[in-house]
């Protein structure tokens, strides 16, 4: 067992390939590059996300918020983009890290238990994105999207746009998270509080920092995703949720906090696309998908909890 440990952190990447293959058997087209560099750019949104909510999880906490966060952003986006073009885009990133902080206020601050923190305040964010809109989608024009978000939804050497800008976030997350004095931080906290403390960390300011890099990371999805679709919405991240954290945790993060990280959610989220498309291909609906992808994420859970480092959940 001592042995298996070792190559435990493998066993993502090889259920990776081994499903590549499945799918492929049914369609060879899949096996192409080009169709896995689009399947890439397709789950670029939920990785994203997926890399806010590991850096929640990597703390022992949940944030469930997420998706009504990347739903105001699309929306202030799609807002404000018509008058000041690009300037939109840090005004929907600064709404992501506003409610960002505001979780991670009411759970490090009142010490409310993160799921009951962020469920409450995503509730006022979807109430705040529903009378934004008015309760319907906003357009974005063809030229001002063109001239402000080229950046997100063009192609650079052949490659999405989409895909460049998560490989700088994986990039810049991952350097965070191995090179830094923020990062050895987050994962002290995620091991144990009471030690975190003892060692002198502000475990306060760490978690309401974790909370706004999670609203950040998520208003970023929110723009991309309204760059893709031509709109924001307050619906425009209804799905993202569920699959975000199973990506997560599939990947190996561990929800009890202190493991994982931002490139185990890579393969999460791959590992999530490859399943989608995989349902897609025999016939089942984005809604019974979400079904799917909850005894995904049951199942992950079960599997890590023997590996975590504690086996109390926060």
């Amino acid at each position: 067992m001592k042995q298996f440990g070792k190559f435990a952190g493998l066993i993502p990447w090889i259920a990776l390939v081994v499903l590549i293959l499945i799918v492929g058997s049914f369609d060879t087209a899949f096996l192409r590059p080009t169709t896995l560099i689009g399947l890439f750019a397709d789950s670029a949104t939920l990785f994203l996300m997926a890399i806010g909510m590991t850096a929640v999880i990597y703390i022992g906490s949940i944030d469930l918020s997420l998706q009504s966060i990347a739903a105001i952003s699309s929306i202030v986006l799609a807002l404000l983009i018509p008058d000041y073009g690009m300037l939109a885009i840090p005004a929907a990133l600064l709404v992501g890290m506003l409610f960002g902080c505001l979780s991670g206020v009411v759970h490090a601050v009142l010490r409310l238990p993160s799921f009951i923190a962020t469920l409450a305040v995503g509730g006022v964010v979807t109430t705040a994105a529903l009378y934004l809109s008015n309760q319907r989608s906003i357009q974005i024009d063809a030229q001002p999207r063109l001239d402000s978000l080229s950046w997100a939804i063009g192609t650079t050497f052949g490659v999405p746009n989409e895909v460049w800008v998560s490989l700088v976030v994986l990039v810049v997350a991952l350097t965070v998270e191995q090179a830094t004095p923020f990062g050895k931080a987050m994962k002290a906290v995620g091991c144990g509080e009471a030690a975190a403390r003892v060692a002198g960390i502000n475990i306060t300011s760490v978690k309401i920092i974790v909370f706004m890099i999670a609203g950040l990371f998520a208003a970023l999805s929110g723009v991309v995703l309204a760059g893709r679709l031509s709109s924001g919405s307050p619906i425009i991240a209804n799905e993202f949720l569920l699959p975000a954290i199973a990506a997560v945790v599939l990947g190996g993060t561990s929800l009890t906090g202190g493991s994982g990280g931002v490139l185990r959610t890579l393969v999460g989220t791959l590992l999530i696309a490859v399943v989608r498309t995989g349902m897609t291909f025999v016939g089942i609906n984005v809604l019974a998908q979400q079904i799917v992808f909850g005894i995904i994420l049951v199942a992950a859970v079960a599997l890590s909890i023997g590996r975590a480092p504690k086996g109390v959940m926060k």
